[in-house]
């Protein structure tokens, strides 16, 4: 179990872990080291702060995936 951070609510956590398990699933790497599911692996990385809110109102300019559009 990965302790969620203060700053984040219950919901965000979760919203921004399953997107990053989507990532690493599709073939992202891994911020962190260690040999964990990808759920895991992604909720170590939200609540290291590893897993920052990007800014929506900023362009696009490449993609991490190859599943992003």
């Amino acid at each position: 179990m990965v302790a969620r951070p203060r700053y984040l609510n219950a919901y965000e956590f979760v919203v921004v872990s399953a997107l990053r398990t989507k990532q690493l699933l599709a073939g992202c790497t891994p911020r962190l080291a260690g040999d964990h599911s990808a759920a895991t692996m992604a909720q170590m990385e939200v609540a290291a702060g590893c897993i920052a809110r990007a800014d929506t109102t900023a362009p696009v300019l490449s993609r991490q995936c190859g599943w992003q559009l």
